[in-house]
């Protein structure tokens, strides 16, 4: 199979750790993931803004780089999930409107790849801390991603797993909601901090890298000593160290 990698603005310029990972896991099942470098931002800024002649023409950037893909993987629900939207960005022109549906039936965020497809939940990993999950908003809601993270944690021998209190809530971020409503934004990334403390968990796992420096930073500003890793990160850590 032909499996791409689609790294996302935020992996890409801050977190490039998370792909290395991804890659990493996967080559250890056989998977070798290439990478089109032609691949840009979603387009999902302009899109939530309403400036769908822009997004347009930065999802037609993605839709082709990834045209010859079977499978394309994103460390990002949210990225992934604007993917979902891209039909409808292109339902007057009928030859993207189909490259569009194509590219979002062969798109996966990481854990539904890993599981769903592969039919892997253990990757062999060892990770001896006591650990949380935060399920993103739109990895939640638009993909439909429940149980994948949780089985991969399920068998990671030495986690300690603790259900976080409304894990559901949205964290606050919200990608342009935090800046033109940034005082409704930071209440809610609070109220989210206070329940990862709730937990006494050591380590905050999520697979959205927004939703992850939003909670991280105010983890942070509190001087919470809480470790905050997208899944990937923590699944390669206990292999290389199982």
């Amino acid at each position: 199979m032909k499996v791409s990698l689609f790294i996302t603005c935020l992996s890409d310029a801050l977190y490039p750790r998370v792909g290395e990972a991804i890659v990493r896991l996967l080559a250890k099942h056989g998977v070798k993931v290439e990478f089109p470098p032609v691949q840009t931002c979603c387009g999902q800024p302009a899109f939530n803004s309403g400036y769908w002649n822009e997004a347009r023409a930065t999802a037609k950037t993605i839709v082709e780089a990834f045209e010859d893909s079977d499978f394309v993987i994103s460390p990002s629900g949210s990225c992934t999930g604007m993917i979902h939207h891209y039909p409808k960005l292109f339902e007057n022109d009928p030859v993207m409107h189909a490259k569009a549906i194509g590219l979002q039936r062969k798109s996966y965020e990481f854990t539904q790849f890993l599981v769903n497809v592969l039919g892997v939940t253990d990757v062999g990993a060892h990770f001896p801390y006591k650990v949380t999950y935060h399920p993103s908003c739109h990895g939640s809601r638009l993909l439909g991603v429940k149980n994948e993270p949780l089985a991969l944690m399920e068998n990671v021998q030495g986690l300690e797993f603790v259900p976080l209190p409304f894990a559901e809530d949205c964290c606050g971020f919200g990608g342009t909601f935090a800046v033109k409503m940034a005082d409704i934004s930071g209440a809610m990334v609070s109220e989210k901090a206070d329940h990862v403390k709730e937990t006494e968990a050591q380590v905050l796992v999520g697979l959205d890298l927004a939703c992850l420096m939003n909670i991280a930073g105010n983890l942070r500003y509190r001087g919470e000593p809480v470790r905050v890793m997208h899944l990937a990160e923590l699944l390669y850590e206990g292999v290389t160290q199982a």
